[in-house]
């Protein structure tokens, strides 16, 4: 079964139902009775008809065969110092004129996947007598061990952010315009998180997922 993404711009930094602060936007909580909701929590702004392509699939053949056909491969990017590569490689390519990034790495304290995919973040600090900003990408250990195009859409998520700090239109237009199946891709590590929230079980790799209750 192919299930595909309707083109839907929803935000991958924060996963969970329920958690906002300033420049982020979570998916609304699933509803406490309606068991169906709860391990589709990830894809709850999705279309109901889409939703339910999902469930047949889980209650069927299940995600990961579904997962593992689509990807059968992960990256070779594994070192902190390969990833800060991988990232100013497509800032070259793409944002050439953006603010600078001074380290990316992967992060371990993000790899709970209730908390967040990616984070960018910017440090002011002074330097003689000038104030001078550091900027980060952090990605979440889970996808150290993943597909490519996984990668490629938090990598092209969070380096969005050095000229788009919400998440409107301009900013996934410029989502786009580094990755063109970018919706898809985005769909496709929710079904992923799916995958992992209801099984456990990370798909490129023989580590267990560490999820908080």
């Amino acid at each position: 079964m192919a299930v595909a993404a309707a083109g839907r711009g929803i935000c991958t930094e924060r996963v969970v139902a329920g958690r906002q602060s300033k420049g982020r936007t979570g998916l609304p909580a699933a509803p406490a009775g309606n068991a169906g909701s709860r391990r589709l929590r990830y894809l709850s702004a999705y279309p109901a008809e889409l939703q339910s392509q999902v469930e047949r699939l889980i209650d069927g053949p299940g995600l990961a065969g579904h997962l593992r056909t689509r990807y059968p491969s992960t990256h070779t990017v594994r070192s902190d110092r390969a990833l800060f590569h991988y990232v100013m490689g497509l800032k070259q390519d793409y944002l050439r004129g953006a603010d600078g990034v001074d380290k990316v790495l992967f992060d371990s304290k993000i790899q709970v996947i209730q908390q967040a995919l990616g984070l960018h973040t910017s440090h002011a600090r002074v330097q003689g007598s000038r104030l001078k900003a550091s900027r980060e990408i952090r990605i979440a250990s889970l996808f150290r061990e993943a597909p490519p195009e996984f990668l490629r859409m938090i990598a092209v998520h969070e380096l969005a952010h050095l000229r788009e700090r919400e998440h409107g239109k301009a900013f996934y237009q410029l989502c786009l315009h580094m990755e063109p199946g970018y919706h898809q891709l985005e769909f496709d590590v929710r079904l992923y998180l799916t995958h992992i929230d209801l099984t456990g079980e990370r798909l490129w790799t023989t580590e267990p997922a560490r999820i908080a209750p």
